[in-house]
């Protein structure tokens, strides 16, 4: 039976990820003032679609994101290092509230969704919602589930769509949320958000490393170090 304190910690580690790599305040910001003209039924419409699209591709990620990996020949101490280290690049540019190509989209993409008249697809559901960073956060996730058992995956499939949720609820008021943050606000929020995720990337990059290190290397650097 698993162990309550590791589905715990799994499930606070799981939604921070998410809730980090998806940046639900961020994408409500770019989704007020993409949709700025749009009558509020189709703002609603739009807000549904869009995020029942992301929560499927980001849910296709989390149940078949182990397979992918032994099919593409990819060890999961090579997916964590990997994955740990586009996540700390991420929070680097949370922290300092700088635009992120992994979460936000470039600048021709921003150019080419103002003159879309259906945004749910891209770039609401992709990049903004299930971009690059929240892809591969949901393959780490889902491959240290798969590790404590059937349980531990549906802990992250529940953090998932509790982020998912919240990220809904943002769209719906989205325009009301960027009117009472403002700018300061939501890199307050950001650089926040950015610590803890730059300290989840770091553990996942040690987690990685710690799998292939020889253990008879670390033995010996363990030792001259409580030597000294």
């Amino acid at each position: 039976m698993t162990d309550p304190a590791a589905l715990t910690e799994l499930a606070l580690r799981a939604f921070t990820t998410f809730f980090a790599t998806v940046g639900p305040i961020d994408v409500a910001a770019f989704y007020a003032v993409l949709t700025a003209s749009a009558s509020p039924l189709q703002r609603r419409l739009t807000a549904i679609k869009g995020t029942a699209i992301a929560t499927a591709l980001l849910l296709v990620f989390v149940l078949a994101g182990e397979v992918l990996l032994r099919w593409l020949g990819i060890t999961l101490a090579a997916m964590r290092t990997a994955g740990g280290i586009l996540l700390l690049l991420l929070a680097i540019d949370m922290v300092f509230a700088r635009p992120s190509g992994m979460s936000s989209p470039t600048q021709a993409e921003a150019l080419e969704a103002g003159g879309r008249t259906y945004i749910s697809v891209f770039p609401l559901a992709t990049p903004l919602i299930a971009g690059p960073a929240a892809l591969g956060a949901a393959v780490l996730l889902a491959v240290d589930a798969g590790q404590l058992g059937f349980v531990a995956e549906l802990v992250v499939v529940a953090a998932l769509l509790a982020v998912m949720a919240v990220q809904l609820a943002l769209l719906l008021v989205a325009g009301r949320l960027h009117a009472i943050l403002g700018v300061t606000g939501q890199n307050v929020i950001s650089r926040v958000v950015g610590i803890l995720l730059a300290a989840l990337a770091v553990q996942f990059v040690f987690d990685g490393v710690r799998t292939v290190w020889p253990p008879a290397l670390s033995a010996g650097l363990a030792e001259a170090l409580t030597s000294r």
